[in-house]
């Protein structure tokens, strides 16, 4: 894997599944999610801090260290109930400088109940009122991003530690993250109104910007300073499906290249996560010097692996090359050998490249299982070893 990552010569093209919900939800923890990944073959990496079943519901979308709010903050819930399709649930943060309020739709499909999560892919599409709106909100919401308490660090390096012993016992990569940007600001503006906002307003954006870049930087010295291989980025709301690359250039390259900068410094790998919507962005990626970019799909983010690897090859090691909810969940088991065997013809030649379904296999159907034995099977039979 650290071969791979550093488009150095391999043995062979390892495959290690970006994720995997399908077998998340069959483990206890993330140590037998591991073993279970190791005895079909597969490349295997450790995550600190531990993600499998240790998300609490008020972020689950931010994997990683705890967020944690200043112990002044109150909050309050309520149900509004008008004469519309779906009743309205509001949140209120009420800080030391003034409140934050949050009001969304409780859909059919609301997975929360009556709650509210302060960080979630839920609310942006049933956000009646987004938390934040106007720079007057900025000062409440740096209550809101306050760095993980001394408790926090202590239960994440006393884990990290637990990790350690595993990793040194099955030889394997860990990986810590994620690091976060315009995915937390899309969470808390809405992507609609952020996208409008670095027209209407963009020294508010950049000032948000900072803001959540500040805040990332120092979780990201306490995941480092453990001794970690890779660290990853969470880029899914920041491609060019939302983002014109001049925007790009401006509100998220700055900050990536910060984050780029300090992995280095302490010698990690820097993992970057966008599944679509990246062509265009390619060479500011590249400019970043970014390490791995995780997600490559040829079917939902429509991309020419040939050109991925003409653009990329020796300069950044590229980790997908096969869909996962259409191809390895729903397809038949022989489309799936031939979209391994087409991965591994075009991106498995020379070095830089991590096979996986983009972006997960979270199907629990006997399909799904079967496509990912011939998935597994394929790679075994064509990854040239």
């Amino acid at each position: 894997m650290l071969a791979a990552l550093n488009c150095q010569p391999v043995d062979y093209p390892p495959c290690c599944f970006m994720q995997f919900t399908a077998l998340e939800d069959r483990c206890q923890d993330q140590f037998e999610m591991v073993d279970r990944q190791l005895a079909w073959g597969l490349d295997a990496t450790v995550q600190v801090p531990p993600w499998l079943l240790t998300v609490p519901g008020d972020y689950a979308d931010l994997r990683g260290l705890p967020v944690c709010f200043h112990p002044e903050v109150q909050m309050r819930e309520w149900i509004e109930q008008k004469e519309e399709q779906y009743p309205t649930l509001g949140k209120e943060y009420i800080t030391p400088a003034g409140s934050l309020s949050v009001r969304v739709s409780q859909t059919d499909d609301w997975p929360y109940g009556d709650h509210v999560p302060f960080l979630d892919d839920f609310i942006i599409p049933r956000a009646r009122k987004p938390l934040i709106t106007s720079p007057v909100d900025l000062e409440g919401l740096r209550y809101l991003l306050m760095p993980p308490t001394e408790d926090a660090i202590q239960e994440f390096q006393e884990a990290t530690r637990r990790a350690k012993v595993f990793v040194r016992e099955h030889d394997l990569l860990v990986s810590g993250g994620m690091g976060v940007g315009a995915d937390m600001a899309s969470w808390l503006c809405g992507l609609q109104d952020l996208i409008y906002l670095t027209v209407d307003a963009p020294a508010f954006v950049e000032e948000l910007m900072r803001l959540i870049a500040a805040w990332n930087l120092g979780r990201m010295e306490i995941v480092l300073d453990a001794g970690i291989d890779m660290w990853v980025r969470r880029g899914w709301y920041e491609s060019c499906d939302f983002w014109s690359p001049r925007l790009y250039q401006r509100f998220i390259l700055p900050f990536l290249k910060q984050e780029v900068e300090l992995a280095h410094s302490y010698g990690v790998r820097f993992g970057y996560i966008m599944t679509t919507g990246f062509m265009p962005l390619l060479n500011m990626i590249l400019e970043a010097k970014v390490d791995v970019l995780i997600g490559v799909d040829p079917v939902m983010g429509d991309v020419d692996l040939r050109v991925m690897k003409e653009k990329t090859g020796g300069r950044m090691c590229l980790w997908g090359g096969v869909n996962g909810p259409i191809t390895v969940e729903k397809d038949g088991p022989e489309e799936v050998r031939k979209a391994v065997k087409k991965a591994l013809d075009i991106l498995g030649t020379g070095d830089g490249f991590i096979l996986s379904p983009v972006d997960d296999v979270d199907g629990l159907s006997e399909h799904a299982w079967n496509n990912v034995q011939a998935f597994i099977e394929a790679w075994k039979e064509w990854r040239g070893a």
